[in-house]
């Protein structure tokens, strides 16, 4: 059997907005653009892997999702890497695991989440039914609309705008092609929050929503964005950045500021959207015989309290925390998926290690536990220390070693 890939996209804009903000467990005003899930499965002949993503804040614990994946679909759990763009504009899906520093949600995203499931299982069925033999390449670019966000200032550490601050700029570009060179999917990767237009309480796929439908726009196909390491890396343009008492419970934006808001996702969107254009058309040679690999590790580590965190997040009083490692190998590609956000060194700290060059991050798989700061983070009360739910000394090598060794070992 060659090697096949097949793609769908399903709508998951909720049509009852009651209660499915986690910004502050607030309601949606309106929907500013449709929300999507998207899914890739692909076939090498012995195996089956399954990467989803979904325009959606978090993915908290995705082990009801993906075992049912298995019993309806045959695609084993280990196989389904799920994650969300991180649109802060977008409900939260699942639950929060023990222990995780997660948005809670009530009995509305409850209900939410068993639809979006549903919705998961349809773009599954409606990308295998679409799978046909396909060829793959990958390459790089860059795309400068990402800031490091953890900045000193007035005595103390907030989120800001901090130049001197590690980032990563780079852009990766997965293509799925027919043997005929039609489109069937393009995955990028890149590490930014999508919250532009965070405090406008519209549902929105905010930047990576607005650079995916760019994507598709020009190059056809289904377009996936997948966050890499954004636990410290904001857009360098957004509403936030108006010193304007917006907040969960503070004042809604006037129509001028919401106008800049979204004059700002279409901005960046298309800057990333480009990007990701002009780096799928220059790919070489797709290569049609690609093996497939993917395992799973769970890694418990000891709590950490919370600190300064916003009110609807939840942790639960227990001793450790389930951190979550995932891997897809697509040939020499390897996806590393980490069950939280991941911050900017912990991931150069991966790629550094890891035998495989092209090693890309993927933030939010499978779970979302909190922030996963580098040790050395753990000297200041920045924000993704704060938001941290693992002791000091064990995400990061959690991470890089635990990872390193799950490519060796499947290379």
């Amino acid at each position: 059997m060659a090697f096949t890939a097949g793609a769908a996209k399903v709508d998951i804009t909720p049509a009852d907005l009651t209660a499915l903000n986690p910004i502050g467990g607030t309601s949606f005003v309106g929907v500013h653009d449709p929300i999507h899930v998207r899914a890739l499965v692909l076939h090498d002949g012995v195996s089956e892997v399954a990467l989803i993503s979904a325009d959606l804040i978090e993915c908290g614990d995705m082990r009801p999702l993906r075992a049912r994946i298995e019993a309806e679909l045959g695609i084993p759990a280990a196989h389904v890497m799920i994650t969300a763009t991180h649109t802060h504009n977008a409900p939260r899906l699942g639950t929060v695991s023990p222990g995780a520093l997660a948005h809670n949600g009530g009995p509305e995203s409850a209900a939410y989440t068993g639809w979006v499931f549903d919705q998961v299982l349809a773009a599954l069925r409606a990308a295998r039914a679409a799978a046909r033999p396909a060829r793959f390449g990958i390459s790089s670019g860059h795309a400068a609309i990402n800031v490091n966000r953890e900045m000193y200032a007035d005595g103390g550490w907030r989120l800001g705008y901090n130049l001197d601050g590690p980032t990563d700029p780079r852009v990766w570009v997965l293509r799925l092609a027919s043997m005929a060179g039609d489109p069937i999917a393009v995955v990028a990767n890149y590490a930014v929050h999508s919250t532009v237009a965070l405090w406008t309480r519209e549902v929105s796929g905010d930047l990576a929503g607005a650079a995916m439908r760019h994507v598709e726009e020009m190059i056809g196909g289904v377009a996936m964005f997948t966050p890499g390491a954004l636990g410290d890396q904001n857009p360098r343009v957004s509403l936030e950045g108006f010193a304007g008492g917006f907040g969960p419970h503070g004042r809604m934006p006037t129509e001028a500021e919401r106008a800049f808001a979204y004059a700002a996702v279409a901005a960046q969107g298309l800057v990333l959207g480009a990007e990701v254009v002009r780096v799928a058309g220059g790919i070489g040679e797709l290569v049609p015989e690609v093996r497939l690999r993917a395992a799973e590790e769970v890694v418990p580590c000891p709590v950490k309290k919370g600190r300064d965190v916003l009110a609807s997040m939840v942790q639960a009083e227990v001793d450790s925390v389930d951190l979550r490692l995932s891997l897809i190998l697509i040939g020499d590609v390897a996806l590393a998926g980490v069950s939280g956000e991941v911050t900017t060194t912990v991931y150069r700290r991966l790629a550094a290690r890891s035998p495989l060059a092209r090693t890309i991050l993927v933030s939010i798989a499978n779970d979302r536990i909190g922030y996963l700061p580098a040790d050395e983070a753990f000297d200041r009360p920045v924000h993704s220390v704060n938001g941290c739910p693992i002791v000091r000394g064990h995400a990061e090598p959690g991470i890089v070693d635990g990872l390193s060794r799950m490519i060796r070992e499947a290379s």
